[in-house]
């Protein structure tokens, strides 16, 4: 798109992205400042100088280069520092984030070098490699914990996964593809958030009726069915049983039987005129007295747990209803502990109620916690905390496996406005309420801790909202 579409239909870049900008610059430089070898500073030259310089210091073996710039055939690059190792360079890039997966509702990701990092990494390898004065097929990268991580660009992220190097590949080709001209489909994701073509992307894909339009019916499965299901339509109006094989098999790459049914139902449903959402199970939903609609937010750059949140209704009667948010008033480690000792401290103070959530976020989260502050609680009362029957996590006990909307995702900002939720803030996301908390630890304005309760607040209630609706549902089994 920013190659061959119409500029004027890119969307403004969000104040998130714009804040994710400057903090990275920001840590850049004062990472550098603080480095304890001398370095060449390339950073006040730019284009074609800054690539001569670059040059020079390599051929003159400098030991560590700030801010240069490489360029060979078809590939350019500026990693932030160029280090001389093994007779050659590495490249390092500095992050304002971790440097390896973590703290995501994918646990088996933690602890492994993150994708996008590699593959930017494999590029400036590449542009050394191919200008014969690389250290080896690795680089490094340094976080926002000071933290040097090293990435073997050869070494495979799990048994069956591909390794770095080979990522890279795939990606370095699909763009030579596209830059030619190639044939190029969006298709709807989580990753199309925070981009300036999501609103040109989605009003294309709408036109089309793609089938990526289908909540977990990504690019790849998209590929695969499109074929024999153009869109959706076809799909919802199609015979698909003959294309469903014993052992939950079909012919298209990536989705088994019982999966093509559930598009189709899908499909259905976005095909529908009145769509009605419905349960495709019986749901044994809470019985206590006493409910915690419970959410956290945190600022993933600064590693921090900074609102815990909690509605708490009594006797499922909404007149009850009230909320507690515990706020970290600093950016501490001091005040993250204490702010998860006050929420403990609730969950302790009804040891019976229910516990609704929404993903695995929270338990995810609250094991960091634990693992940071042990003397707040044992990981047996974190464990015991989001474990059935006490705890319901509404997404992926409830929304995932056994129901069917007639949205674009599952997310609870989406069902819940479908539901006819309204968020108090015109601007409700957690990207946004990064930038929010950005801007409060900057300034201290009270009306943004404000702004940050008040949309933590309506979180909570969001989720009492669906449950409740879904408490209504017709159940349709199949």
């Amino acid at each position: 798109m920013d190659t061959f579409a119409d500029p004027a239909l890119r969307d403004d870049v969000s104040p998130f992205v714009q804040m994710l900008w400057d903090r990275g610059m920001a840590f850049e430089q004062e990472v550098v400042k603080g480095l304890g070898t001398p370095y060449l500073d390339l950073s006040l030259l730019s284009g074609n100088d800054k690539e001569a310089a670059t040059r020079e210091a390599i051929a003159h073996r400098a030991p560590l280069i700030y801010a240069g710039r490489l360029s060979v055939d078809e590939l350019l690059g500026e990693p932030d520092l160029l280090r001389l190792e093994n007779g050659g360079y590495a490249a390092i890039d500095i992050k304002s984030g971790a440097g390896e997966e973590g703290g995501s509702d994918d646990e088996e990701d933690d602890g492994k070098p993150k994708k996008t990092y590699g593959v930017q990494l494999a590029l400036y390898t590449d542009i050394l490699i191919r200008l014969g004065c690389s250290a080896g097929r690795y680089g490094y990268i340094c976080d926002v914990h000071g933290q040097e991580t090293r990435y073997d660009l050869d070494t495979p992220l799990g048994k069956r996964s591909p390794y770095l190097w080979e990522i890279y590949l795939l990606a370095r080709s699909a763009v030579e593809q596209t830059l030619a001209g190639a044939p190029s489909l969006g298709a709807a994701s989580a990753a199309c958030k925070q981009c300036v073509w999501k609103s040109a992307c989605l009003a294309a894909l709408k036109a089309a009726r793609d089938l990526t339009l289908l909540p977990e019916l990504g690019r790849g499965r998209r590929n695969a069915l499109m074929d024999t299901f153009a869109n959706v339509d076809a799909l919802a109006s199609a015979n698909i049983e003959p294309f469903c094989q014993p052992k939950n098999k079909t012919d298209f790459k990536g989705v088994g039987a019982a999966m093509l049914r559930k598009f189709k139902a899908r499909a259905q449903l976005a095909c529908s005129a009145h769509p009605t959402p419905y349960l495709t199970q019986a749901v044994r939903w809470p019985n206590s007295p006493v409910e915690l609609f419970f959410d956290i937010e945190t600022d993933p750059m600064r590693d921090l747990c900074y609102l815990h949140g909690f509605i708490i209704r009594e006797n499922r009667d909404a007149r009850s209803e009230r909320f507690t948010g515990i706020y970290a008033d600093d950016i501490t480690l001091a005040a993250e502990r204490e702010a998860f000792a006050a929420a403990m401290s609730i969950f302790r103070q009804y040891p019976t109620a229910a516990v609704i959530h929404y993903s695995k976020y929270e338990r995810t989260e609250y094991r960091k916690l634990q693992r940071k502050y042990p003397d707040v609680a044992s990981a047996e009362e974190i464990e015991a905390l989001y474990a059935r029957p006490r705890a319901l996590d509404l997404y992926l006990d409830v929304v995932k496996p056994g129901s069917e909307w007639p949205t674009l995702d599952f997310g609870i900002k989406t069902l819940a406005k479908f539901c006819g939720f309204s968020w108090r803030d015109p601007d409700p996301s957690g990207a946004s309420s990064i930038e929010w908390f950005d801007q409060w630890v900057r300034t201290g304005n009270p009306e943004l801790k404000q702004r940050l309760l008040n949309y933590n607040e309506d979180d909570c209630l969001a989720m009492r909202v669906v449950m409740d609706a879904m408490k209504g549902f017709e159940v349709r089994l199949a």
